[in-house]
């Protein structure tokens, strides 16, 4: 005899819950295989600094597009299927890299990773909100946006020691591997237990009606702020292990320690961007002046991140970066919020992945400037410098098109 969601106990309900959060993880792991073996990829394949901008930026093309439909896919095949076809789709992807030799197979693998992965944030969101209770999911939520933070640390970690066993090849396809297994996993988590049914109660065109708010300025002003801070987040993601490779001679497992110390500052920017947010609306300000503010100094922990070519010692570039980070995830925990601070409860899907569709464009432009950049052997400098201000130009951009005076509440419907 089957089961409904709501007759499950707390145990199924964390084992479901563990199993979202692993997911997560691994979504991140997987697309940051090539970045933390770069130098040994590149030696291997013969690559040059354009050569790997052109795929960081394809796998972002790819990761936009799909942001357009998984959101669609995931409410068409429900909690039950979108999680394990979502992991084994991008856990195939992540596979087919071992065998890919020439530059158009990996831009073909690196496509599919991308927007096959696209479908872990939709999906995550979907399941927390059913699996766990109401007086649970806004604790689901922060821990299950702090996957990727972990999944950012335990990368330099797990990868290298990986690579060393297996060879670069090898260790795309033991990530493929474990995903199919995590799908193979969730499967038997839910036999017997009947999911809801998928959330046919939307409208059928709702999901692709994106025209009402392609029409609003807070929409532009949410996808602006998202294609500049984005672009800085993934030009950290995607270079930071061959920017410590560069400038202090670091590879393999010497990059372990510090790519995971850097990476831990955004799962401690995320913890402290929302707390302290939370604990200021609680004490009575004003939502609109809670957010500026917040993002007002997020966006200052990243500005002196180009001091870190001005430093000999890889300690302090590492606790540059690390702060750069906290004031990446700081400032995009507060520009989520302010989505729901507002526009309508009818909006908020769509505005949230035009504004997710919106930081992958800016992640295909960063990605292809920087190997442009580098293999024209102009350094990180300009780079740096354009991730230093675009956190306060991406402020600059909301104040400038919401106005001084937001409303403390949600908007009313339709407005």
């Amino acid at each position: 005899m089957s089961r409904s969601l709501a007759d499950l106990g707390s145990a199924r309900r964390s084992l479901l819950f563990a199993l979202v959060i692993t997911a997560g993880v691994l979504n991140l792991v997987d697309r940051q295989i090539i970045a933390v073996l770069k130098p040994q990829i590149a030696a291997d394949l013969s690559w040059s600094d354009d050569d790997y901008g052109t795929l960081a930026a394809w796998f972002q093309a790819g990761a936009a597009g799909g942001f357009l439909v998984t959101g669609w896919i995931a409410d068409k095949l429900g909690v039950k299927w979108a999680n394990p076809v979502g992991v084994a789709a991008w856990s195939v992807a992540a596979l087919l890299h071992g065998w890919a030799r020439t530059t158009i197979e990996f831009v073909l693998v690196r496509v599919t990773l991308g927007a096959t992965e696209a479908m872990g944030t939709p999906t995550a969101t979907k399941t927390v909100a059913a699996v766990l209770p109401p007086t649970w999911r806004s604790a689901g939520f922060g821990v299950s946006n702090a996957a990727s933070s972990l999944g950012a640390i335990l990368a330099p970690l797990a990868i290298p020691a990986a690579a060393l066993l297996l060879g670069w090849r090898g260790t795309f396809a033991a990530a493929g591997v474990i995903g199919l297994g995590w799908a193979l996993a969730w499967l038997v988590a839910t036999r017997g237990l009947r999911l809801d049914s998928p959330a046919m109660a939307l409208e059928p065109t709702a999901p692709a009606d994106y025209g009402p708010i392609l029409r609003e300025r807070r929409t532009w002003a949410v996808a602006g702020a998202k294609l500049l801070s984005d672009a800085t987040w993934w030009l950290l993601l995607f270079w930071l292990p061959d920017f410590f490779h560069r400038r202090f001679g670091l590879s393999g497992v010497e990059l372990g320690v510090p790519l995971a110390l850097a990476y831990g500052g955004a799962a401690l920017g995320s913890l402290l961007g929302g707390g302290l947010a939370t604990r200021l609306l609680a004490l009575g300000y004003r939502a609109w002046t809670v957010r500026r503010g917040a993002m007002l100094a997020a966006a200052l922990c990243v500005l002196p991140v180009p001091l870190a070519l001005a430093t000999a010692s890889y300690p302090a570039a590492v606790a540059l970066m690390a702060l750069a980070l906290a004031g990446h995830q700081a400032f995009s925990t507060n520009l989520f919020a302010l989505i729901a601070d507002i526009v309508p409860q009818q909006k908020v899907g769509r505005v949230t992945a035009f504004g997710s569709f919106s930081g992958n464009v800016g992640g295909v432009v960063i990605s292809k400037v920087a190997g442009v950049v580098l293999a024209a052997g102009l350094g990180y400098l300009p780079l740096l410098l354009f991730a230093g201000m675009s956190y306060l130009l991406a402020l600059g951009w909301i104040v400038l098109l919401l106005g001084t005076v937001l409303p403390t509440a949600r908007l009313p419907s339709g407005a």
